[in-house]
């Protein structure tokens, strides 16, 4: 719901200030004093229209999936557009983009100006007949929420099945290039680790003549060993540690002396060979355990494509058995909707005889399934398609629309915005709107434009926009309203007829419950 709106410097409005409540509130006004304008700044302060004015503010009651947009809800929510340099837009203080604001707003807001088809479409028509059906058919949910998990999962073995028949046609090519990827791989047969110790064997090749030859140079430390010994004895000193020093160092120069013998046997050209190959797998799939894992991965695949037939087959029959109860619930669902598509039909009529519209025509036809069943939804009014429909019966067709789909509503934090629906209609045709209208406000806050005293006398609050030097907006009192529907029944020269079928009118809203 709308709970207070705040205008400023927008054309021939300074400063405006007013407190919404819900039901139907109407606003009226000489032409050009700027009923338009301000239904304009209102729905542009909610992102669904150019913004024009310096400042606007609008307080709603609705709460925001703060989750989904990362707004933080407070306690009423506020709605700002300014207009400086560039207009901006905040939700309580946030800054957010139109797009943003235009996404919260459209979720509680319908706003009846130009031909807009969105309540038509087909998927808001099926939601209004299986809701209509669940009412009667406690089984009709069950079914539908059954349909939609098999149609789930027949959509996604289909594409599953079309992925296998696609590798199919390629799994002559698919398979030679798995062969040859393990082939590649296996002809280098690479270990962990060892490209590791390659580089260690290179780096001792690369040194062999120098240690070698530095080993040959370091043994002549031997020929003074017992001097050394004989010397410490004659010291006094415990010649032990000399004694485990030597015997560890001729450990080191015998094994540096085995690495090289071993190096005899090693061929350097091998290595270096050895050392490329490996590298060009790295290089091409990364370390030699992204290169094994890749090898594994296409062995697998390989063993998958041995078998694809096998796979393919058990497929078809699942996306054959899954298609069966796919038509099956399909078939379920359409004739309960046929059946169901009749009373809605007698449902809407009622409300189009109340609106002097002729009868509505409501047909299904089968399509090609969907998450929703086979089924679209034809409607015709006395066998004229809806583009062919004026404004108004258009505008009238959809309010009776709206009506039925009230009767699902217990309560609801919806606006309808109408700007001069009852334009252009006879006196017994705009008090067919009202009374919708007022039928509708039970479950919906209104805002409407109005020419005709009918409609304005519904209005459980009525705005009178006025003109001077500048707009303005007051809400009326009981003989303010008998004073303004009586200017709008015979024009600036109130007669006395005037007053009494005003006050007539205001006499007969008030026993409409």
């Amino acid at each position: 719901m709308l709970e207070r709106f705040y205008l400023k410097d927008l054309l021939s409005f300074k400063e405006v200030e007013l407190e919404f409540h819900s039901g139907l509130n109407v606003f009226t006004g000489p032409s050009g004093s700027g009923k338009s304008v301000l239904m304009q700044s209102i729905l542009s302060t909610m992102g669904l229209d150019e913004a024009k004015a310096s400042l606007s503010e609008l307080s709603v009651s609705w709460r925001i999936d703060e989750e989904k947009h990362g707004i933080v809800n407070d306690e009423t929510n506020i709605l700002r557009q300014v207009k400086k340099e560039k207009v901006r837009y905040f939700v309580n203080s946030q800054a957010v983009s139109k797009r943003v604001i235009g996404e919260l707003s459209k979720k509680h807001l319908k706003h009846l100006s130009l031909k807009d088809f969105s309540d038509f479409e087909n998927d808001k028509l099926i939601a209004l007949v299986d809701k209509f059906a669940s009412k009667t058919d406690k089984t009709h949910k069950k079914i539908l929420q059954e349909y939609q998990e098999v149609f789930k999962a027949y959509h996604i073995a289909k594409k599953e099945l079309q992925r296998l028949e696609d590798e199919e046609r390629r799994i002559v090519e698919l398979k030679e290039f798995a062969s040859y990827e393990i082939a590649k791989i296996n002809e280098i047969n690479p270990s962990q680790g060892e490209d590791e110790e390659l580089q260690k064997i290179k780096k001792s090749l690369s040194k062999r003549e120098k240690i070698e030859a530095g080993i040959n140079e370091a043994q002549g430390v031997f020929a003074y060993e017992e001097r050394v010994s004989s010397a410490l004895e004659l010291l006094e000193i415990e010649s032990a540690f000399f004694d485990d020093a030597m015997n560890e160092l001729r450990s080191h120069f015998d094994d540096g002396a085995n690495r090289i013998s071993e190096l005899d046997e090693v061929n350097i050209e091998e290595v270096l060979n050895r050392i490329e190959a490996i590298s060009n797998l790295k290089r091409r799939y990364g370390s030699i355990e992204e290169t094994l894992a890749y090898r594994d991965q296409k062995i697998k695949e390989l063993a998958a494509y041995e078998s694809i037939e096998i796979t393919k087959g058990e497929l078809v029959h699942e996306v054959n058995s899954l298609h069966v109860r796919l038509e099956e619930g399909a078939n379920k669902l359409s004739k309960t909707r046929t059946f169901m598509l009749k009373k809605l039909q007698t449902k809407l009529n009622e409300y189009l005889k109340q609106l002097y519209l002729r009868d509505a025509q409501l047909s299904l036809e089968v399509i090609k399934p969907t998450a929703l069943g086979q089924d679209n939804i034809n409607i015709k009014l006395n066998a004229t398609a809806l583009s062919s429909l004026s404004s108004g019966e258009f505008n009238r067709l959809r309010l009776a629309l709206l009506g039925v789909h009230a009767e699902f509503l217990e309560s609801s934090d919806g606006v309808l915005m109408l700007d001069e629906i009852d334009a252009n209609l006879s006196g017994e045709e705009s008090m067919s709107v009202a009374k919708v209208l007022r039928a509708l406000s039970r479950v919906y806050q209104i805002f409407v434009i109005s020419h005709q005293p009918q409609l304005t006398s519904m209005g459980e609050r009525h705005f009178l926009i006025s003109k001077d030097k500048h707009s303005q907006v007051d809400i009326l009192n009981d003989q303010e309203r008998i004073d303004e529907i009586s200017r709008m029944i015979s024009g600036e020269s109130i007669t006395d007829e005037a007053k009494l079928f005003a006050k007539d009118l205001l006499r007969s809203a008030q026993c409409v419950s």
